[in-house]
């Protein structure tokens, strides 16, 4: 019970001090109001943004930027208007819910995120006999199931090898998220850098990606279990791990936002209430068939029966003939190309930045801590469950709060069933 107690609290001090410790470069003072406007996923350019006092004193106008985003920094904290001039909107766009006005507080040293959801201009599929409420309403949970579909099954891609590798080794890797952003890179580096097209950049992103996944354990992580280093420890080194190779991604890559070569603007699809761009369903096929076929791998191959069996009782399953340390290094392997797989797609829905895996890190925890730690099939389950939460609850909830819903779920359902959705129960003493 105390080696338990012990883990948990290492597991939240470290997810405190990876979340919340110096991750993002540029001033140390922000002092102001910022955003992004996306329509369908891609970045809305030139929109008009007015900020003033609350009173109505002018403070700046600024427009959206290529990548959608604007900031506006003032000079003391208190309450500010920001107004969208919905005429420098393109055409088909419109403000979801009709409201151009946002009134947020700047506390001092804080910039204050201002959000504005788009939406296509009269979206068809709404009857003229319903109720004005009614088919607004049944339109956005639509279209906001599908965006957490969406979003769940690129927080699976990422909590796939996260939970395998804890299934097979007990490591709880702080760096993972830092894999998803180096899949991300490295597509970027082969698409933009030397001109390939996005696909096969993506596609040798992934290879490079899990081949450094296997030198981590041949080269590192294998070495410390050799050393007889604790699991609590290595948790603690992954932290240093990921904070280190944070920081090298911000020296190669830039604090900046960028996007992939391709694919960065389409037109939307419409199909009945859902709007969304070719790229969107795409994606979610691939992502589908890799969940798919990695999980019959798991059940069918005599790999994955292995693994499976050194998850169970690593001891026993070396005793029986299995190369432990091999499986081991399959599965790191497995993780590094999945989450890199997972990067690349993170970067089409959104723009590429180099804290984006810290950014999710904390939705791939609770994806997997809700599904089950080390079972495959859990952290699907979890992540689909996360993702529709983290969408489905903008309905009711402010979108600022939305991953706060999120992780309020998770502490439910483990008070509920505290080995996860898929997880097994397990005896102690």
């Amino acid at each position: 019970m105390r080696r338990a107690v012990i883990a948990f609290t290492a597991f939240l001090g470290g997810l405190v001090f990876l979340l919340a410790g110096p991750a993002h470069a540029g001033p140390a003072e922000c002092q102001g109001l910022k955003g992004t406007l996306k329509l369908q996923g891609q970045p809305v350019n030139g929109v008009k943004i007015a900020v003033t006092t609350e009173g109505g004193q002018p403070v700046k106008e600024v427009a959206t930027n290529a990548q959608g985003a604007w900031d506006v920094q003032v000079d003391k904290p208190g309450k500010y208007k920001v107004t969208l001039d919905v005429s420098s909107l393109p055409q088909n766009a419109e403000v979801r819910g009709g409201t151009n006005v946002r009134t947020l507080t700047v506390y001092e040293g804080n910039c204050s995120a201002v959000l504005f959801a788009l939406q296509p201009k009269g979206a068809p599929g709404q009857q003229q006999n319903a109720s004005a409420e009614e088919s607004p309403f049944w339109t956005q949970f639509a279209q906001l199931t599908f965006e957490g579909i969406n979003l769940g099954l690129i927080i699976a891609l990422a909590a796939l090898g996260l939970s395998l590798v804890y299934g097979t080794t007990g490591l709880t890797n702080f760096a993972h998220g830092e894999l998803v952003t180096l899949g991300a890179i490295l597509a970027y580096a082969f698409n933009v850098g030397m001109g390939l097209h996005l696909i096969p950049a993506a596609v040798i992103a992934v290879i490079v990606a899990a081949a450094l996944g296997y030198a981590q354990d041949r080269f590192f992580w294998g070495q410390l279990r050799r050393r007889g280093t604790g699991t609590i420890a290595m948790m603690i080194i992954s932290i240093g791990v990921a904070l280190f190779l944070r920081y090298v991604f911000l020296l190669f890559f830039g604090g900046q936002n960028e996007a992939f070569a391709q694919y960065t603007a389409q037109p939307g699809v419409q199909i009945g209430p859902i709007s969304a761009a070719p790229k969107n369903f795409v994606a979610m096929a691939v992502e589908l068939v890799v969940l798919i076929v990695v999980g019959v791998a798991l059940l069918r191959t005599r790999t994955g029966k292995a693994a499976r069996a050194v998850a169970d009782n690593p001891a026993l399953a070396a005793s029986s003939g299995i190369n432990v340390d091999r499986v081991i290094r399959i599965i790191w392997t497995l993780g590094g190309g999945v989450a890199a797989l997972a990067g690349v797609m993170l970067g089409l829905s959104q723009n590429l930045k180099y804290t984006m895996g810290q950014d999710i890190l904390l939705l791939i925890f609770a994806g997997v801590t809700l599904g089950g730690l080390g079972t495959a099939f859990g952290a699907l389950v979890g992540s689909i469950v996360v993702g529709l939460f983290i969408q489905v609850s903008t309905l009711w909830v402010p979108p600022e709060l939305k991953s706060v819903g999120a992780l309020a779920v998770l502490i439910i359902v483990l008070l509920v069933r505290p080995q996860g959705i898929l997880g097994r129960r397990e005896r102690i003493g």
